[in-house]
């Protein structure tokens, strides 16, 4: 867990703790506010899978922004392949109909990639 994924579950719990406090609400609606305050922030943290299609000669989203950790999928739609090529980073080689290919980023930065075989396809993917 971040720091700052801890410093948002403390607010969070401080927060809730306080508003509790003053409704004189019974003591498990207050343990149940609690108990969600702590799932939210611990979620928060947790890595998530993004869907790039490929569809019409193009990328949707252009351009997506994910955490590290988080892993990325591109799905092709078009009924011939594509790529998803990232020079000296990542590359999917060919993505056939229907097929789908998955990377996990592992550094921080912003790549703009193509597709190999349709040039005019151009997205980026920024890792936070």
């Amino acid at each position: 867990m971040t720091l700052a994924t801890l410093t948002m579950l403390a607010r969070a719990l401080a927060t809730a703790g306080h508003a509790l406090r003053r409704a004189a609400r019974p003591e498990w609606v207050q343990v149940l506010v609690l108990a969600s305050a702590v799932g939210m922030a611990l979620a928060a943290d947790r890595p998530v899978t993004h869907t790039v299609a490929m569809k019409a000669t193009s990328y949707a989203p252009l351009a997506l922004t994910v955490k590290l950790g988080d892993a990325v999928v591109w799905r092709n739609e078009d009924p011939f392949p594509h790529t998803a090529t990232a020079a000296g980073v990542f590359d999917s080689k060919s993505i056939a109909a229907g097929a789908s290919w998955r990377y996990k980023p592992d550094a921080v930065g912003e790549y703009a990639y193509i597709c190999t075989f349709h040039p005019n396809m151009k997205g980026t993917l920024k890792v936070e």
